[in-house]
């Protein structure tokens, strides 16, 4: 065999042996496309992406921070009906002062001696007219009670003070006289003479008036008498001006007739009771302590501190009351129970106002003397501290949960508590939640029970409730 032949045969054998290789190549490339290709993304596929990202980012103009992309098993995402069904309500994180404070049973109590006005009758006599009701509700200086006097020394000193004044009358009219003769005629004596008898009436007219005074007449009465020449024969008694700090001039507000215990003509002697007013414009809250708190008290006093009430409707917190001030701590503890009493000032408001076909008017106060309060008393004050409310955290176990706003989801977030009671929390600031979050205040339970029931697992019917 000649060397050309040879070398024809190598060169045909080389080709099959290149086509075999690319032909292994070709079906091992087809064998792994759906690996290779799935890693080199449409421009379609890539926007979407961008797209997806976007509406999941946090919102970077809102915080210096940045926070993960929300994982499945962590985070939920809910419809606008489903957070209205779970009372959703979003709080803000953010950095205050918190308010460590203790908690004091209260009760709503009458200022005494300026709440309850006893209204007496001045003099003896019998009561002809009563122009009040039950329950009414008068102005300071609203006639109440009309008596007719039947008091001898009153009608005696009334008496006494028309014949001094009538007396007065005849020696002004004889000096008068005198005087009008001119010099000469009359000698002064016998008006030097008639000026002391003046002088003597003037004094006596003077006494009547004070003693009519002590009986119970006003001035305006005493003058009336002067001015009419008649004794007065029956007295009208008016609502007193309210009792103000500091100020016994009429207040903005009215009375009501707590207590009436008298009717039409009945005889009732000087000093009796015919009425009890009552002005519940400004109350008590009367707290009870123990000797141990009465530390926390006084510095809650000396800081001035105010104290936070809620009006207690059976075992139901249905109103709170702010900035109350803490007035005065008892002097005495009782020997029994060790506890003793501090008082805060309660200013009132009117709820209802209406009158009758009558035309009588009636109110109802807000705060009664009896109503129990709950009151918080400030004890100690941090400050730089996260606050959110009680219900903003899910207990499971040992750990703690926060739900933070997150686009359209809510990652469950685990946080540290540094405190807690009835109302509010303290987390700590470590990094878990940052001010400017957004975080369930309430129902953050239900979203807890939703995730747990999303990722298939059984859920405690007393996680996340305190008790």
């Amino acid at each position: 065999m000649s060397s050309s032949t040879k070398q024809s045969g190598l060169n045909g054998r080389r080709w099959l042996v290149a086509v075999a290789i690319v032909g292994v190549l070709a079906a091992v490339a087809w064998a792994t496309s759906s690996r290779w290709l799935s890693k080199a993304p449409s421009n379609e596929t890539a926007q979407d992406g961008q797209d997806e990202h976007a509406g999941h980012e946090h919102a970077e103009a809102e915080h210096d921070h940045d926070h993960p992309g929300h994982s499945e098993a962590t985070s939920i995402e809910l419809s606008d009906k489903a957070l209205k069904n779970i009372g959703y309500e979003p709080v803000n994180v953010a950095i205050g002062e918190f308010e460590r404070s203790m908690t004091l049973p209260a009760i709503v109590v009458e200022q005494p001696g300026r709440t309850q006005v006893h209204i007496t009758a001045p003099l003896t006599g019998v009561v002809t007219k009563i122009d009040v009701g039950a329950g009414e509700a008068i102005e300071p200086g609203t006639p109440m009670f009309e008596i007719r006097l039947t008091h001898e020394e009153l009608v005696t000193a009334q008496k006494e003070y028309l014949q001094t004044a009538e007396n007065l009358d005849v020696v002004n009219r004889e000096i008068t006289r005198l005087q009008s003769l001119g010099e000469g005629v009359i000698a002064g004596k016998r008006i030097l003479e008639q000026k002391y008898e003046q002088q003597k009436l003037e004094a006596s007219l003077r006494a009547t008036e004070q003693a009519l005074l002590l009986h119970g007449l006003n001035e305006q009465q005493v003058q009336e008498i002067f001015k009419t020449r008649k004794l007065l024969n029956s007295l009208t008694i008016r609502a007193p001006s309210h009792l103000s700090e500091g100020n016994d001039s009429q207040s903005d507000h009215w009375f009501h007739v707590q207590d009436l215990p008298v009717s039409p003509g009945e005889q009732v002697q000087a000093g009796q009771e015919l009425c009890v007013l009552a002005d519940y414009g400004e109350l008590f809250v009367e707290g009870k302590a123990f000797e141990d708190d009465a530390v926390r008290l006084r510095q809650a006093a000396k800081a001035g501190w105010t104290v936070d009430a809620s009006l207690m409707v059976g075992e139901r917190q249905s109103e709170k009351i702010e900035g109350l001030k803490l007035l005065f701590l008892s002097d005495r503890i009782d020997p029994e129970s060790r506890a003793f009493l501090f008082y805060l000032q309660l200013p009132n408001e009117v709820v209802l106002d209406q009158r009758n076909t009558a035309g009588r008017r009636f109110i109802e106060w807000k705060f009664k003397p009896g109503q129990r309060m709950e009151l918080r008393v400030p004890v100690e004050k941090w400050k730089e501290r996260i606050v959110l409310p009680v219900d903003s955290v899910v207990d499971e176990g040992a750990e703690m949960y926060v739900y933070r706003r997150n686009g359209d989801h809510f990652d469950r977030v685990p946080v540290h508590i540094e405190y807690r009671d009835r109302e509010s929390v303290v987390v700590a600031n470590d990094g878990s939640i940052y001010p400017g979050d957004i975080v369930a205040g309430r129902g953050a339970y239900q979203m807890h029970l939703a995730l747990k029931n999303k990722s298939g697992g059984g859920i405690d019917p007393h996680a996340g409730h305190q008790h």
